[in-house]
Formats: structure tokens, sequence, C-alpha cells
């Protein structure tokens, strides 16, 4: 009997602590030793008052003896009877609170608040609605100012040095005012602190696509570069990035070129930012150059005098720069000579110059009695049944070359007109964007 008793005490010991943890904690400080109902009624008619003034504790009790309150009933939600002994423990004279206030099972109640909540916010909602009507309507009153002025012509155009500029001048003006509308629009409705957070997210959002499409954006940077200060124009000989051809049209995306056999070559703008270009038409003249070989017995002095007097009598190469010959190198069976002169490409074919001295510098070497070797190797396969025809005997001094085979021949530009014309042709295709123009600002 004895221990059976002894059990209960210790069980009931083990189970004291928990029960005990159910109260809230008592406020730190002295108790009175003094007991005062006077002061117990003052605690709880003011514990009442809080509890009626703050709604949803209609039937929670509330009693206090000895300053110990005790508060009995539910609520419909859990958040509110968990935070009432919070309140009611900064009151002055309130020695321990038992807070045994539950929430209720009923769901209606439970309901109740968030259906209250409800109405509150459409009774604001309809209440904000002729407010939040003409902060729309003056927003979009400015929206529509800014496309109807970026949609004029004669400003823009005046001030962009071409299309491309213009639009994005247009686009730069309905962007600040889609910015004034949403400003005046959220200061009429007393919410501009919602632009910094606006503003920010904007911002983060603009730097993860700026990473994301780095690659056009750049593109994009280079055009407008490119299209304020024009490299070329049209129908220039350029070579860029190794792409050799003329130049047809600018657009906002690549550099299109059309090569010597015809094919268009396409070069993003951001390539063509960042490599070397070089343009053979911006300066008229321009030199051709070729090798000829001689034999290493001939006077080489003399030759090369004959040589530039040749080139400088041609009816198409210019005075000056002067043309100039030099000895290069020795090569196999010949020494080698380089022959320079200079033309007006506007009005003489370089390709057509170039073969034509060739031909007239290699006459007039030959007709001096100096042999211009032939360098290639040649293997003859011989049949042994078939015997070798007689090589024809050489003579003993070049044969005098006939007047006509020296003739200039005609150098004008006729394949560069040619391609020319397709350029032209290309170019008066309206629908397709250029932004070259002749007036542009060189570099």
């Amino acid at each position: 009997m004895m221990r059976l008793l002894s059990l209960l005490a210790l069980a009931v010991v083990l189970f004291a602590a928990p029960l005990g943890a159910q109260d809230d904690p008592a406020p730190t400080g002295p108790i009175s030793a003094v007991s005062d109902a006077a002061l117990d009624a003052a605690i709880a008619t003011r514990i009442r008052e809080i509890l009626a003034e703050l709604g949803g504790y209609e039937d929670v009790t509330v009693t206090v003896n000895e300053g110990i309150v005790t508060l009995r009933g539910e609520t419909a939600s859990g958040l509110e009877a968990d935070t009432l002994g919070d309140i009611v423990n900064r009151i002055e004279g309130v020695v321990q609170v038992r807070n045994q206030v539950s929430q209720t099972a009923d769901l209606s109640r439970q309901l109740n608040p968030a259906l209250e909540r409800f109405e509150r916010r459409i009774t604001q909602v309809v209440a904000f609605l002729p407010i939040l009507a003409i902060a729309g309507l003056v927003f979009l009153a400015i929206v529509v100012l800014g496309f109807f002025i970026a949609r004029l012509e004669r400003p823009f155009n005046r001030l962009a040095p071409n299309a491309f500029i213009a639009d994005l001048l247009r686009q730069v003006v309905r962007l600040v005012f889609i910015v004034v509308g949403i400003v005046i629009a959220l200061d009429i409705l007393n919410a501009t602190a919602l632009l910094s957070t606006i503003l920010g997210a904007a911002g983060l959002i603009g730097l993860a696509i700026g990473f994301a499409v780095r690659d056009t954006v750049e593109n994009f940077i280079a055009s407008v570069m490119l299209s304020i200060r024009q490299p070329f124009r049209p129908n220039d000989a350029v070579e860029i990035n190794g792409d050799e051809g003329k130049v047809i049209r600018l657009t906002s995306r690549a550099t299109i070129l059309l090569s010597w056999d015809g094919n268009q070559i396409r070069i993003p703008n951001a390539t063509v930012f960042k490599s070397r270009i070089v343009n053979f038409s911006r300066n008229p003249e321009r030199r051709f150059l070729f090798d000829i070989g001689v034999a290493s017995n001939a006077d080489l002095a003399a030759v090369r005098h004959l040589a530039e007097d040749v080139v400088a009598g041609l009816p198409f190469t210019l005075p000056s720069p002067a043309p100039a010959v030099w000895i290069d190198r020795i090569g196999d069976g010949a020494v080698f000579l380089v022959v320079t002169g200079w033309i007006d490409q506007t009005q003489t074919s370089l390709l057509a110059a170039k073969g034509e001295a060739l031909r007239q510098v290699k006459a007039a070497i030959e007709a001096a009695g100096v042999e211009v070797p032939d360098t290639t190797y040649r293997i003859d396969l011989i049949r042994e049944a078939t015997p070798a025809p007689a090589a024809p005997p050489i003579p003993a001094q070049a044969p005098a070359t006939d007047s006509s085979d020296t003739a200039v021949d005609d150098v004008s530009p006729g394949a560069s007109d040619a391609l020319e014309r397709i350029i032209d042709d290309e170019r008066q295709n309206k629908e397709r964007p250029d932004l070259l123009r002749v007036d542009a600002p060189e570099e």
C-alpha cells in the first residue's frame, strides 16, 4: 500500500511541471504582500475593456483573484488565443495569467473573420475606384501625348543623322513619357513609395536580361556607332575581317557586302566595329604591283630602268606617285623584279591596269633581247618506240615584236561598273532598311 502511494506521488510530481507550463510567464518585479480586492476588480474591468475594444473576444471570461488572472472561453483563431496572455501581462498589478482560452471548433465562427476582412477590402476597393480611374486616365493621356510626339517626323529627322538614330530617339521619348505617366499616377494615388520598388525590380530584371542577351546588346550599340560615324559608303570596296567586296547596305544588325564572285556576305555589326576595316575606295589613287623574272645574266639596272619607263609611259598610270621598280630576290632560274604603278581607280580598273602593265613590260623586256624565263618545271614522258620530235632551233636573237602587240588595251572599270549596277538594284528596295547616307560625317 505504501509503495502504491509513493508511485502516485511520483506521478503527480512528474506531471506537475507540464501542467504548470501552460500558464503564461508572470511579470517580473516584486509581488505586493497586501491583498487588495479593489485592485483585482480594477484589473478585471481593465482587461474586459481592452478585449471589448479589440473585438473577437466576446466569449472570453475574465476572473481576477489575488492578482492571478484566469481567462476562459473560445476565440475564432488560435493566434488570438495565444496573444491574449501577452496583452494581459502588460497590465499593472497582474501576478500570473492562466490562459485557458482555446480555438473554437465552430466552422462558421472561424470563417467570420476572413469574411469580414474580405468585405472590408471590397469596401476599400470600391472607395478607391474613383481615384484609381483618375490616375489611370492621367497616365493614359500622358502616354498618348508621348506616342503622338514620337510619331512626328520633322524634329527627329532633323536632329538624328539617320533613320535608325531617329527611331531610337522616338523610343526614348516614348519611354520617358511612360515613366512620367507612372510617376504622376502613383503620386495621385499617394503611392510614390512603390516607385523605388518598381525601379529596383526593373533594374534587376534589366541586368539579368542584359547578361542573357549580351551579344545582341553589343551588336545594337555597334550599329548605333557605325550609323553615326560611317567608315564606308555604298559601293565602297572594303575588306572586313578577311572578307572582301563592295558595300551594299548597313542595317541595324549587320553589314552586307557583295563579294567579287557576286555573293552576299552578312557580317554582324559588332564584328565590323571591332575588326580592322580596309577601305580601298576612300582614296582614288591606288597602286598595282606585280613580279616579273628575267635571266640572271641580264643587265639588271638597265632592265629596271626599262620597266620604269614602260610603266610611266602608259596612258592610265599617274605621274605622281611615280612608278617604282626594284630587284626583289633571286629565284629558281631567274631574278625577280617588283614593278609598281599608280592609277586613278575611279577611271581605271585595277586588275585590267595591272594585267596590261605586265604585258607591256614583258614585251619591252623581250624586245630588248632579255629572256623572261619560264621557271615552271616540266616532266616529259617519252615512249621508247616513238622518237621525240626534234626541238626547233633557238634563234640567236629574239624576233622583233609586232607593234600591234604593244598597243595599250582598254582598262576602263567595266566589271566594277557591273557590280555597282547590281548594288544599285539591291539598294532600290525601300523595304530593306539602310543606315548609310552620302552626307554622313567621315572618320
